[in-house]
C-alpha cells in the first residue's frame, strides 16, 4: 500500500457526521475594531483532475514530497481527524529505533520528519488516547478552533476530507492549497462532496511540477448562497 503523501482520506470519523451548527456568515479572516489577528488556518491536499482525493491512485515523487515538506514548514500545527492522524502515523510515525523503514527513499525523509515533529490537534470521538505530539481538540468544534487561530504562530495546517468540509462549512478556513495531478480516477471519494453553500476563492499563487501536476494555492474570497 502506498503511504499517503499528504493529509488524505481513507473514511469517516462519527463525530463529524453530524451536520454543522449555525453561524454567522463572516470570513474567517475578518475581525471588528480590537480584535486581535488569527494565525490562518490551511487546508492542503492532493486531488486528481476528476475530484478524487485517494491517496492511492495519486503520484508521488522527490518533488511533490519535498513541496508538502516546505508546505507543512509553514504551520505551527496540524488539525486532524482520527481517520487522517491514524493514517499519518502509522506511515509517517518515526519507529522506535530511530531509524526510517528501507522503503522510504531520501525524497521522502524530510516530510516525514516534518510531520512527525509536528504538534498535533486530534478531533476525534472514537480514539481513547493520542500520544504522537498530539493531543484532543475538547468541546464545541467551532468555538475550540476558533480559540487555536487566537493563539500566536504562524499557522494551522488542516487534511483529510470529512473534517475539512465541516471547517469549511463553518467558514473556518482561510487558505485552500490544491496539488492537482494529471490522473483520471474515474471513482470517489471527491473534494467537498455535500458542502452546504458554494465558496468562492481567490488565486494567489501557482506552481507548476515536472510531473505535470499543479499546485494551486487560494484563500478565501467569500462565501454565497
Amino acid at each position: 500500500m502506498r503511504p499517503p503523501t499528504e493529509f488524505g482520506h481513507r473514511g469517516t470519523d462519527e463525530k463529524l457526521r453530524r451536520s454543522p451548527p449555525e453561524y454567522r456568515k463572516r470570513g474567517a479572516c475578518d475581525r471588528g475594531e480590537g480584535e486581535q489577528p488569527v494565525r490562518p488556518l490551511r487546508y492542503s491536499i492532493n486531488v486528481t483532475l476528476d475530484g478524487c482525493c485517494d491517496h492511492q491512485v495519486i503520484p508521488a515523487d522527490e518533488e511533490s514530497h519535498r513541496y508538502w515538506a516546505a508546505s507543512l514548514e509553514r504551520a505551527d500545527a496540524l488539525l486532524l481527524g482520527r481517520v487522517t492522524y491514524e493514517m499519518m502515523e502509522e506511515a509517517w510515525r518515526r519507529p522506535a529505533t530511530g531509524t526510517w523503514p528501507e522503503w522510504m527513499v531520501d525524497g521522502m525523509i524530510p516530510f516525514a520528519e516534518t510531520i512527525d515533529s509536528a504538534r498535533k490537534y486530534v478531533v476525534s470521538g472514537n480514539l481513547d488516547r493520542v500520544d504522537w505530539n498530539a493531543e484532543f481538540v475538547q468541546g464545541d468544534l467551532e468555538k475550540a478552533v476558533q480559540q487555536l487561530k487566537q493563539e500566536p504562530g504562524e499557522g494551522l495546517f488542516v487534511g483529510g476530507m470529512t473534517l475539512p468540509l465541516a471547517l469549511a462549512d463553518l467558514g473556518l478556513i482561510d487558505e485552500y492549497e490544491f496539488v492537482v495531478h494529471p490522473v483520471v480516477a474515474g471513482h470517489g471519494p471527491t473534494l467537498f462532496a455535500g458542502l452546504g453553500e458554494r465558496l468562492e476563492l481567490e488565486l494567489v499563487e501557482r506552481k507548476e511540477f515536472r510531473s505535470g501536476a499543479v499546485a494551486l494555492r487560494y484563500q478565501t474570497s467569500r462565501v454565497t448562497a
